[in-house]
């Protein structure tokens, strides 16, 4: 029998109650309220910085400045999320949610080397800094970072470049406390070898936030199963469905930081082939719950022999 590719989208198709990818469309002013207050805590932080010459204080402007990149980035990537298909891009623009979300976990990575290389140096060789300036400076970065973290708390799980801005903010506000610390010790005791520790231990703590998110990013996209996706129950609960006889040659792929796709060979018995239609809409609401919305399905005859390797 020669085989038929089916392409199936997220419809409903008369099936009740379906999941549609997060449309996150709220999460704009969110971005940018982010991008502003942070753009300028950015200016605010490294003039201090140049004045106090706290390098705790330069270190974290440089970090934030990262932060505002990549809060645009995203924000870029939600909007060209939008722009439909093409000749040229039969999918759009979706990927570059995953290309936007690797791109800031390196730009991370790169900000916490940078930072480590000059707490080493500066521990080295100390210079004078001011506490009370390190402090002052630093408790409104606390605020700011805060309440950006809060804007995206509530989507943090429904996408990788949320959950980023998330974790960006949150470790931000974190670190501003590290330097409010460091700062009144410096005040009180004049031990100015601690501006170096504190930004060494800065380093230390987004590289510990950016680990997880720079390994999810890379699976995504080296086309790796997204997270949390178990191939094995995907494919039990496939095989519930009346008149599937066997699934083969399955693949699992994210399309974007929310949407998930899916293409599988069907052993299907010939007395059966006049349900497909049927059987496909069952599939796809199954594989719906399962946060997969793109699936495609080649259908086998049960006493068919499949040519392809991975049968």
């Amino acid at each position: 029998m020669g085989h038929d590719h089916l392409h199936e989208h997220n419809h409903a198709h008369g099936l009740g109650h379906h999941h549609e990818p997060p449309k996150l469309d709220h999460l704009n002013s969110a971005f940018i309220w982010g991008i502003v207050l942070n753009s300028a805590f950015v200016i605010v932080e490294f003039v201090a910085g140049i004045l106090t010459g706290s390098l705790s204080l330069l270190t974290d402007a440089g970090h934030n400045l990262s932060d505002v990149a990549s809060l645009a980035l995203a924000l870029l990537a939600f909007k060209m999320t939008k722009v439909g298909s093409n000749s040229k891009y039969t999918y759009g623009y979706k990927r570059s949610t995953i290309l936007v979300s690797f791109f800031n976990a390196v730009i991370l990575v790169v900000t916490v080397g940078i930072i480590i290389y000059e707490a080493i140096t500066r521990f080295i060789n100390p210079e004078v800094v001011s506490g009370s300036t390190m402090a002052w400076v630093a408790a409104i970065g606390i605020v700011i970072n805060a309440f950006t973290a809060y804007l995206f708390v509530k989507d943090k799980d429904t996408d990788l470049n949320v959950k980023g801005a998330y974790l960006h903010m949150a470790v931000d506000a974190i670190v501003s406390l590290g330097v409010v610390i460091s700062g009144v010790i410096i005040y009180f005791t004049n031990l100015y070898w601690i501006d170096s520790v504190v930004g060494l231990l800065i380093g230390v703590v987004i590289l510990r936030g950016t680990w997880g998110l720079l390994k999810e990013s890379l699976r995504l996209e080296m086309d790796g199963v997204p997270k949390d996706m178990d191939l094995t129950k995907i494919k039990t609960e496939l095989l519930k469905a009346k008149g599937v006889v066997d699934i083969h040659h399955m693949h699992v792929w994210a399309l974007s930081t929310t949407e998930n796709a899916l293409t599988a060979h069907l052993v299907i018995a010939p007395a059966d082939l006049h349900l497909f239609d049927n059987i496909k809409q069952d599939l796809r609401h199954r594989l719906q719950h399962l946060d997969i919305n793109h699936s495609t399905f080649e259908p086998e005859f049960a006493n068919e022999k499949c040519d392809e390797p991975d049968c």
